[in-house]
């Protein structure tokens, strides 16, 4: 198999992955909202897959550096930054006390992380040779 077609299934398959966890964080907040869970155990799954998905996205993004293609990068990068950005400060857990106060804002970021990647989805699908 060429380089190309690895790449392709790895972004194809790491995109769908970040997209189901970005959807997870976002139905248990949605359910946080509407008290079908309680503030721990919501703050607990979300937090359980935080690190994955930062994990994931760095290793995208670096993929993407390291095979030359340079419009998925530099669409990733600052996303990537931020998710750094975010983890040295350790602002990057949603807290169990402050959950209540933060979740209109912690839901709009997930949704807008969640059309980020569906924007990354249709750009591996359509226009990955950029």
């Amino acid at each position: 198999m060429s380089v190309e077609l690895i790449l392709w299934l790895f972004s194809f398959a790491s995109v769908m992955v970040l997209i189901g966890l970005t959807a997870y964080q976002l139905i248990c907040l949605s359910d946080l909202e509407y008290d079908y869970i309680n503030p721990y155990d919501s703050s607990s799954r979300i937090n359980a897959v935080v690190l994955i998905e930062y994990a994931l996205q760095a290793a995208l993004c670096g993929s993407f550096l390291l095979t030359l293609h340079w419009f998925p990068f530099l669409i990733m990068a600052p996303v990537t930054y931020y998710h750094v950005k975010l983890y040295m400060a350790r602002k990057h857990l949603v807290d169990v006390t402050e959950i209540f106060r933060q979740l209109n804002g912690e839901k709009k970021y997930r949704m807008i992380k969640l059309a980020f990647y569906f924007c990354l989805f249709i750009i591996t699908i359509y226009r990955f040779d950029l």
